[in-house]
């Protein structure tokens, strides 16, 4: 064999083993198309689109922490007992806070389809009389789904709501309004376009002594005018389980782009109930206002006076009259995180006054 021959074998033996593994080359199919979250501006900035759907999301909430101090008359602080001696002490109220919130939107042919949720997880001591910290039970703030005007499920009583709660002050419910009003409800709210809006709220109520007795629930009923000068609203409310009424007028003004003004007025029967989930203040009328001054566009300067008549002729501090006023500054230190001292004084007629301060760190997101 000569050298020509052997070279002309082994590249024909090359050529067959290339077209052997050609043979049996495996084609790769293309990857489909990945799909990719998308962005929805319908609703604001922060929702996108659930995959698949037309349903908007948004997820957001905050983290708050609180520490407050005061005499033994201030609404802030605590009171606890000495560990050697027995004795009660004033001491620190600190809570931690994780507040989980979720919107959703969709846009049928019976208008926009909403949802919105708030969950609340809590640690700290209690605010009055506490024995220890700790974790405090989670609890469900919201739970309510939207059509149009017609809103079900767990909200604020409308009662609250549609008068825009209180002012700026942390301590804006130092003496209630109705904030705290919880309820499962059926409501709604007619919005006419030009800033008139109506509302009505069959409510359930909530606790032991206002949660509805029989089929009969709680009814409130209130309208509001908005413009840019400001606002005026007016809501009633009838306790079926008390068969108490309570109602309240507000008026808010935008004074300048940077000063706004509000007071708020209520008043409500207490023949069968001193107290109930629509007048929860002491005495037959309460009254609130405030203002909020935009100092520039970190700092906004708050103050508000409450006060209300409390029993005539029963000036105990239990169920007297009471006068509150707090004022603090609102800082974001930067966008997201906003830092707010506030100091409070309380005055029940018959005592001593009392003084507290208030430090609230909160990172919104």
């Amino acid at each position: 064999m000569n050298i020509k021959s052997l070279l002309l074998g082994s590249a024909a033996a090359l050529v067959a083993v290339s077209g052997a593994r050609a043979a049996d080359a495996v084609t790769v199919a293309e990857p489909e198309p990945a799909e990719y979250v998308k962005i929805c501006d319908v609703y604001g900035s922060g929702y996108f689109y659930i995959p698949g759907t037309e349903t908007c999301l948004r997820v957001g909430g905050y983290v708050r922490y609180d520490a407050t101090l005061g005499n033994d008359n201030s609404i802030d602080g605590t009171t606890t007992t000495d560990r050697l001696d027995g004795s009660l002490n004033n001491t620190w109220h600190k809570n931690a806070r994780f507040e989980l919130k979720t919107w959703t939107g969709q846009e049928t042919e019976l208008g926009t389809l909403k949802t919105y949720t708030e969950s609340r997880f809590e640690f700290g001591n209690s605010n009055g009389f506490s024995a220890s910290a700790g974790n405090k039970s989670a609890k469900l703030v919201y739970a309510w789904m939207q059509l149009g005007g017609l809103r079900v499920g767990l909200d604020d009583s409308l009662y609250a709501s549609l008068s825009n709660y209180g002012g700026s002050a942390i301590q804006d419910s130092a003496i209630p309004y109705g904030d705290q009003a919880s309820t499962n409800l059926i409501s709604y709210v007619f919005d006419a376009g030009n800033g008139l809006s109506a509302g009505v709220s069959l409510e359930e109520g909530s606790g032991f002594a206002d949660t509805i007795d029989s089929y009969v629930p709680h009814i409130v009923a209130g309208a509001k005018y908005t413009q840019g000068w400001g606002a005026i609203s007016g809501v009633v409310a009838y306790n079926s389980n008390w068969e108490e009424w309570a109602g309240k007028i507000r008026v808010d003004v935008n004074a300048t782009d940077q000063l706004s003004l509000f007071v708020m007025a209520g008043y409500g029967s207490d023949g069968n109930s001193a107290v109930n989930f629509y007048k929860p203040w002491n005495g037959k009328w309460a009254i609130w206002g405030g203002a909020s001054f935009k100092a520039n566009e970190k700092a906004t300067i708050f103050g508000e006076v409450q006060y209300a008549a409390g029993n005539t002729g029963d000036w105990g501090p239990s169920d007297g009259s009471q006068l509150v006023v707090s004022a603090g500054v609102a800082y974001q230190v930067v966008p997201g995180l906003t830092v707010t001292p506030e100091i409070d004084y309380n005055k029940f007629e018959g005592s001593d006054a009392g003084v507290g301060g208030w430090l609230r760190f909160q990172r919104s997101f």
